[in-house]
């Protein structure tokens, strides 16, 4: 048995699985997440990362096997992830002991780092709800409703809260608030991709990153990640617009609003980055925009 305990938290090892418990204080993702039992076949590695505090020690998980991470993809700070601990300097020594211990449980089970086709870990706990900005999301294995505060644009308060059947869902993306820009929780409705930024979008939240508690929505998105058909291509990645005129176009916004538009240009810019726009069609969707302004 390898244990360390920790202000930010505490984690045991008996050999088959890595239990990770939250202190008090931890980021509200990780609090509203709970307890995780990480089995080992999970697990691709392990590591402690030393500093002059001391130090963070990092579970590594094999791609796909947390719902949470995939919903995440990337993004989640080290202070909201679950999977990273916050080691005091006079526990160094541990942290390296706990290390060993599940490296080497790795090395004789001969657990492989390659990713799985299927989630490992539970994901959140149902009912479960999160978010911040100008509004909250929640979802209860079947449902998922958003709530909109005084916040929120009269596009989106003047028809009540957006309750929809996972049914109607065909995939969902969260992006948390980076810098001056915000981020979102979208859910992609079976028809097609909603054109409209989330600002103005009812199946979206728009995020703005005033607080830690807006990282919740994440949950959310990992719920209802793990309940749709196909997992592993239910996580859109920057969805491709219809057409380029489509996606140059501000939808649900005022024209000339350079607000609206500037949050098209990012969007573009995003799809491109990840490929779905080739350099002909961003170079085309950008000039449309900038025309428009």
């Amino acid at each position: 048995m390898a244990e360390i305990i920790q202000r930010d938290g505490t984690w045991t090892f008996d050999g088959d699985t890595v239990r990770i418990v939250p202190g008090g204080k931890a980021h509200p993702v990780r609090q509203e997440l709970g307890e995780i039992a990480v089995p080992l076949e999970a697990v691709a590695g392990v590591s402690f990362e030393p500093d002059r505090k001391g130090g963070r020690l990092r579970l590594r998980l094999r791609g796909g096997a947390c719902p949470v991470l995939r919903a995440a993809d990337g993004r989640l700070k080290d202070g909201a992830d679950p999977y990273v601990l916050t080691v005091e300097k006079d526990r160094t020594g541990v942290a390296e002991y706990f290390v060993d211990e599940v490296r080497n449980a790795l090395l004789i089970e001969q657990v492989p780092d390659t990713p799985v086709d299927r989630f490992l870990l539970p994901g959140p706990a149902l009912p479960v709800s999160g978010g911040g900005g100008d509004g909250t999301a929640s979802f209860d294995g079947e449902t998922i409703r958003l709530t909109w505060n005084w916040k929120a644009e009269e596009s989106k308060t003047a028809g009540g809260a957006s309750t929809f059947p996972l049914s109607r869902i065909a995939g969902v993306r969260w992006l948390p608030s980076i810098g001056l820009e915000n981020g979102y929780l979208r859910f992609e409705p079976v028809e097609g991709p909603v054109s409209a930024p989330p600002k103005y979008d009812t199946y979206a939240l728009d995020l703005w990153g005033m607080s830690k508690k807006e990282h919740t929505a994440v949950l959310v998105a990992a719920a209802v990640l793990m309940r749709l058909p196909g997992p592993r291509a239910a996580l859109d990645a920057p969805q491709a617009p219809p057409s380029l005129a489509k996606a140059a176009e501000p939808a649900a916004a005022p024209a000339g609003d350079h607000d609206v538009l500037l949050r098209r240009l990012r969007e573009l810019g995003e799809l491109h980055r990840a490929g779905v726009l080739t350099d002909e069609e961003f170079s085309t969707a950008k000039q449309a925009v900038l025309r428009s302004m």
